[in-house]
């Protein structure tokens, strides 16, 4: 089972700038209408496929999640990454639907980075 990260301790994150991949796991055309700042696009059905070549550090810490509590893409993506060999992998369960209703920005479209 992987560790879960809270609302507050993600936005903290966040804010101080602090070094790692927030990994969405929701269909692109979810992520590119809605997703929390800085985030990248992984959905759950190609993690095995995309993992290495967009999260190369097994060792990097990575925060993944999806719509809601109810929404469970963030676990299987989560799974597959810790099989895989990833070795920090946290899951915000909540998701976007928590990080939206407490009023908190989100970004649309790809970020530069990921095109």
């Amino acid at each position: 089972m992987n560790a879960e990260i809270s609302r507050n301790e993600l936005k903290a994150k966040i804010d101080r700038g602090d070094k790692f991949f927030l990994v969405e796991t929701l269909p692109e055309d979810k992520f590119r209408h809605e997703h929390l700042p800085h985030a990248i696009n992984v959905p759950p059905e190609r993690v095995k496929d995309l993992a290495a070549q967009i999260l190369p550090n097994k060792d990097a810490e990575i925060v993944v999640y999806c719509g809601s509590s109810s929404c469970n893409a963030s676990e299987h993506a989560a799974k597959d990454l810790t099989a895989q060999g990833y070795h920090h992998v946290r899951r915000y369960v909540e998701g976007k639907q928590d990080w939206t209703e407490a009023g908190l920005p989100t970004e649309s479209g790809i970020p530069a980075s990921a095109v």
